[in-house]
């Protein structure tokens, strides 16, 4: 099967505008209103990947901005654990570059690398953090919502991202 990033047309000027702005809505409101982390990562990871590649690789690091604020404002996100909130920032841009470095190779390969990432780097991260700067009583929340759980929603969402590119392939 040809890889799906090979044959889908990106889009142009303000249509790409208005595609990332839909993809921010999609991936923002409901972290407002789903307090599942098992249910909104998923989410947020296939969004990036699906603007990553309809988009653009820059506008999908701009979206995964966005995130992390959103769930702590929200509650979504623990108050003890807003320290995390520039790794996990940084875990989705990295989600996102190692995606877009390997997905031409092979998307599935793309996902799991990523995935594989953003689980390693969030959890050396907290690691870090639970030793040097989050409270005692946040130590297993984080070890909890950025241990595994990161790796989880990390290939379920690329799993979700695969599906959808796929349906859009055949659609296009």
């Amino acid at each position: 099967m040809p890889d799906a990033s090979l044959t889908l047309p990106r889009t142009k000027d303000w249509s790409r505008v208005l595609l990332f702005a839909c993809f921010a809505a999609i991936t923002l409101a409901p972290l407002t209103m789903i307090h599942a982390q098992w249910l909104t990562g998923p989410l947020v990871n296939a969004m990036l990947l699906l603007t990553c590649v309809l988009v653009g690789p820059m506008e999908a690091v701009i979206l995964g901005l966005f995130p992390s604020p959103t769930a702590l404002v929200s509650g979504l996100l623990p108050l003890p654990l807003a320290a995390m909130l520039p790794f996990i920032m940084i875990g989705n841009a990295l989600y996102v570059a190692t995606f877009f470095g390997l997905q031409k190779r092979s998307m599935i390969i793309g996902i799991v690398a990523a995935s594989l990432v953003k689980y390693f780097f969030l959890t050396v991260s907290s690691h870090f953090l639970s030793a040097t700067l989050l409270p005692a009583s946040a130590v297993p929340l984080a070890s909890v919502m950025m241990g595994v759980m990161q790796g989880v929603t990390a290939l379920a969402g690329g799993a979700i991202a695969l599906v959808l590119l796929s349906f859009i392939r055949r659609r296009a």
